[in-house]
């Protein structure tokens, strides 16, 4: 059974440090927050917020408004997710990493520490409208890895730790440098992630 308080509904079996701000800001619509999550201590997550089942979140996470978060997603420790982003059932985002607005990341996918995802082509020169990464079901990401604005990261795709995407990335593909450049996908990366 659910509990509503404060302009937020949360599942059962929920645990919210008590320094995490669940509902915070005034929206028309509450924080929605599904069973078995646990929000540890300095994270806030906004109004207008839904989050599925298994939710967890490392210290320090902010989730901003508009933002829908599947089943068994983690956050890691000082990660952003600046809203109006979409993520699936099953994701990791590692410790540091930035969602910007307007994102969208499918199942199963792994982003590594301090990726980083832009939104915003020529940021303060022009006002082009912005339009984060997609994120395609079973995706990799590696730590410290850029992906520009608009581009995609197909399916099953493997983006290696520092790499720079400024184009797409075909499905069940390698991009590796900066700028990356796509190569055929190592027989030891294909496949389906493997979160435990």
């Amino acid at each position: 059974m659910s509990e509503t308080v404060r302009d937020v509904v949360r599942g059962d079996d929920c645990t919210v440090d008590a320094d995490a701000t669940v509902g915070y800001g005034e929206f028309d619509e509450p924080t929605r927050i599904g069973d078995g999550a646990t929000i540890r201590a300095g994270s806030i997550v906004y109004g207008d917020v839904t989050i599925g089942d298994g939710f967890a979140t490392g210290h320090d996470v902010l989730v901003r408004e508009g933002t829908t978060i599947g089943d068994d997603v983690l956050v890691g420790t000082k990660t952003v997710i600046d809203g109006e982003t979409t993520i699936g059932d099953d994701v990791s985002l590692q410790t540091n990493v930035y969602v910007p607005t307007r994102t969208t990341i499918g199942s199963n996918v792994f982003v590594g520490p301090g990726a980083v995802l832009t939104n915003d082509e020529y940021p303060v020169r022009t006002d082009d409208g912005l339009e984060g990464p997609t994120i395609e079901d079973g995706a990799s990401i590696g730590a410290n890895a850029t992906l520009l604005p608009g581009v995609t990261v197909g399916e099953n795709a493997f983006v290696a730790a520092g790499a720079v995407v400024t184009t797409d990335v075909p499905a069940d593909s390698l991009a590796v440098g900066t700028p990356a450049t796509v190569q055929e996908l190592p027989e030891p990366l294909e496949g389906a992630n493997q979160f435990a």
